[in-house]
């Protein structure tokens, strides 16, 4: 008996969908934030007292300050949370803390407990304020100027964070995955098997698509490992951010801005005498206006990494700020009618964000793949005669 595969698809991206909904199951802050929120009116005149608030009006600063408490890095994963207030338990996934300070430091960052402790390593003490650590005394003592910036010194933080415990894991799978995949190959003449049959396509559509249209047939080769490992890390990375472990390394302009900044080094150093010889000296063009044109076109060189580092950035940061501002729309209505309809329009922006995922990994690879194509563009021109 036959079973269509359609129904299957539908239940896979319907539970794909709905899993950002059950990282907000908990409306209140963590208690790192309460911990933080506390300080502030201790330390500070210009924020409005917590008592001054309506009931109304403190759960929509909670919401606020959780949706941008859930976009930031943090030192551990936050996996669920009971109770509410200052009796919340939280439970959460530490990760490990790496501060050079007079030596190196190293300690778990549950030493913290969620912001609430101070934590000591080899006699230093340090306290975790605004997602930040700072060192302190023994009582956890943090000054603020008045502007409200802690003057407490800031030891070097060569952490694990979040961000960068995915961006491992990611590299590790990726990395497995793409061997398991080359040696099915090897094994079977040429013909995947496992895993690979699932990769080929879409590696196959990464060279016929992308590289070799805007490369070239000639110099495609030499760039395809970069483009593949662009795609699949941004398409992998955009997908673990859907998951309701808050893992949002996309939407971090620190990363994008290392995969712009890796592409610009690449196109710079791979690129030809007529791709220089466009920049410093364009032909066809009077050589007052060459000099004119020179630095505006160098100027554009720099713009490219630029712009692809505030397009993924942007995109994916607007995406997740959207989502959680529609879900946190379910208790701010706290009806079955307004609720209903959130729900709802969550779902379906959730369904369209599992298509932004590839749809920026391809975006960006394309665009990596142009930039490339220009720097191995052969230039032929012919000499004018002027009598």
């Amino acid at each position: 008996m036959l079973i269509s595969k359609k129904p299957a698809y539908f239940i896979i991206a319907s539970l794909l969908a709905i899993m950002p909904l059950f990282s907000f199951a908990n409306d209140t802050l963590t208690a790192n934030q309460h911990a933080q929120k506390t300080e502030i009116t201790e330390h500070s005149t210009t924020v409005e007292p917590k008592e001054s608030l309506s009931e109304e009006d403190k759960k929509v600063e909670e919401r606020a300050e959780f949706i941008q408490h859930h976009l930031l890095d943090s030192y551990d994963f936050h996996l669920f949370s009971t109770g509410e207030g200052e009796h919340a338990n939280h439970v959460s996934f530490p990760l490990p803390v790496i501060l050079v300070d007079g030596g190196l430091q190293v300690f778990m960052s549950s030493a913290f407990h969620h912001g609430e402790h101070v934590a000591e390593a080899n006699g230093n003490y340090y306290k975790l304020f605004h997602n930040k650590i700072y060192k302190t005394d023994a009582e956890g003592t943090i000054s603020l100027d008045e502007h409200e910036h802690p003057t407490n010194v800031q030891p070097l933080d060569l952490s694990i964070t979040k961000n960068v415990f995915m961006i491992l894991l990611v590299s590790l799978l990726m990395f497995w995955l793409f061997r398991s995949a080359a040696k099915s190959y090897k094994k079977n003449n040429g013909i995947p098997t496992g895993v690979g049959r699932f990769f080929e396509p879409i590696i196959v559509f990464v060279r016929d698509e992308i590289a070799i249209p805007n490369i070239g047939e000639k110099n495609y080769k030499k760039y395809m490992s970069h483009l593949l490992t662009v795609f699949f890390f941004i398409w992998f990375m955009n997908m673990f951010g859907l998951t309701p472990l808050g893992v949002n390394v996309t939407n971090n302009i620190a990363v994008t801005a290392a995969l712009a900044i890796l592409t610009y080094v690449i196109t710079t150093v791979t690129a030809n005498k007529s791709y220089w010889g466009h920049i410093f000296w364009m032909p066809g063009v009077p050589p007052l206006m060459k000099i004119v044109l020179a630095p505006i076109e160098l100027l554009g060189t720099l713009i490219k990494p630029f712009s692809l580092t505030v397009r993924l950035y942007a995109n994916m940061l607007a995406g997740h700020v959207v989502l959680m501002s529609i879900i946190a729309m379910m208790y701010t209505f706290n009806n079955m009618v307004g609720s209903s309809l959130s729900f709802v329009l969550a779902f379906a922006l959730s369904i369209l964000e599992i298509l932004v995922a590839a749809l920026q990994a391809y975006i960006f690879t394309m665009l990596t793949a142009l930039y490339f194509g220009a720097a191995n563009e052969e230039h032929h021109h012919e000499e004018v005669a002027h009598h």
